[in-house]
């Protein structure tokens, strides 16, 4: 092995190894005298490996040591976004009062113009850690969940990780994978943990979805060209709305406090095409497009996939789960969710109503205001519900 400015020399084995056939021949030798000495293929008979199933996450160490959020100001109904495509809710004969009708959502946030997604991320971060009290020192890693990004380099957890004086000896990195970025970075954090690799992690996400909103409303009103198909696909868009969230886990075996007990997670990517979202040449802004329908039915099958698995490995029920929390898509995906995996109506807490769907946040920061709000109480039995389009579906069972 040789090294810039140094070289190793080596001594040749002249030992037969146990189980080959023959020794490794040693000292100089030819291209030929190579050839011929070379070992057989390993003819040993390996036991058939038994077939892999993905299992659950199981954690014994791990517990939420604070969850925090951030909101904007700014407050737009759905009724303010209606009348700015007006001309083409006439020429479609449509009426004002469709998208909370169809949706359920009544407002949305956004933040200022220019504000940047780790902006954001550090709002919410900076309460989690003042929150928590935990020793910078102890947190091994930043991830940063979100699907909205300052660029596409460096990694937007870079820009939090700094603003925060994270230590040199935390990682920071992004995870993205649309509106289940939040919950997967949660497994992955807890993952750590669990192992012993470090004591705390720090997860945040910040959104921003008022640039998609606007660049949706632009595009809509282009001109005589848009068809009722145009404003369908465009719909999922209007529901967007802006905040963030941050959560301090930390390895606490025997600690008081909310803890993470496990994850399961499944995918059904033949279903990538359905909600797909990019900046598109010539827009400033991003635009997204959505077979809503489709992807309502291929997300609910797969959560009642993902759902028997987190009941069976997590040994949890229906009707044993006190509090449910899910993504935020809106009134018809969490009428049919609930129907669809026999849970209870009543043990849902939304914030859909006000704040629209958040992306990644959407499901964190509404398990943080049912907290808040006395909702979630100690010792209760919470199912966190996640999806995100993809389709990917992780579900995490935290016992309050």
């Amino acid at each position: 092995m040789a090294v810039e400015g140094h070289t190793r020399h080596l001594r040749p084995l002249s030992r037969s190894i146990t189980g080959l056939p023959h020794p490794i021949p040693t000292g100089p030798r030819t291209a030929g005298e190579v050839k011929e000495a070379a070992i057989p293929p390993c003819t040993l008979a390996l036991p058939s490996p038994e077939p892999y199933l993905p299992r659950s996450m199981k954690y014994q160490n791990v517990r939420f040591g604070s969850l925090a959020y951030a909101l904007p100001e700014k407050v737009v109904s759905s009724e303010e976004l209606e009348q700015r495509i007006a001309p083409l809710y006439k020429r479609l004969g449509l009426h004002t009062g469709r998208l909370e009708l169809m949706s359920g959502i009544r407002t949305r946030r956004f933040w200022p113009q220019g504000t940047r997604p780790s902006h954001a991320a550090v709002l919410a971060g900076q309460k989690a850690l003042d929150a928590c009290g935990v020793n910078k020192a102890d947190i091994g890693v930043l991830i940063h969940g979100s699907v909205c990004r300052d660029f596409m380099e460096p990694a937007t957890a870079s820009v939090v990780h700094a603003a925060l004086d994270m230590p040199r000896t935390s990682l920071a990195f992004d995870l993205s994978n649309a509106c289940l970025g939040f919950a997967n970075a949660l497994g992955v954090a807890a993952n750590m943990i669990e192992s012993g690799e470090m004591k705390a992690a720090l997860v945040v996400s910040g959104e921003d979805g008022g640039p998609l909103v606007e660049e949706t409303l632009a595009w809509l009103n282009r001109g005589e060209e848009v068809t009722r198909k145009d404003l369908k696909a465009a719909f999922s868009s209007l529901t967007i709305g802006s905040g963030a969230v941050a959560a301090v886990l930390q390895h606490c075996p025997n600690g008081k406090g909310p803890r993470l007990l496990g994850t399961t997670a499944r995918s059904a990517t033949e279903f990538n095409h359905l909600c797909s979202g990019d900046h598109s040449e010539g827009n400033s802004g991003p635009l997204m497009e959505t077979d809503s329908e489709a992807l309502l039915q291929a997300g609910i099958h797969l959560a009642e996939e993902t759902f028997a698995a987190f009941t069976d490995e997590h040994a949890v029920s229906p009707t044993s789960i006190d509090k449910v929390i899910t993504h935020q898509v809106g009134s018809a995906h969490r009428k049919l969710l609930f129907e669809r995996l026999g849970l209870d109506l009543n043990k849902d807490y939304s914030t859909f109503p006000t704040l629209g769907n958040v992306g990644s946040v959407s499901m964190p920061i509404t398990l943080a205001k049912a907290a808040e709000d006395s909702f979630i109480q100690s010792s209760h039995e919470v199912a966190l519900l996640g999806i995100g389009s993809g389709l990917a579906c992780q579900m995490l069972h935290v016992r309050w």
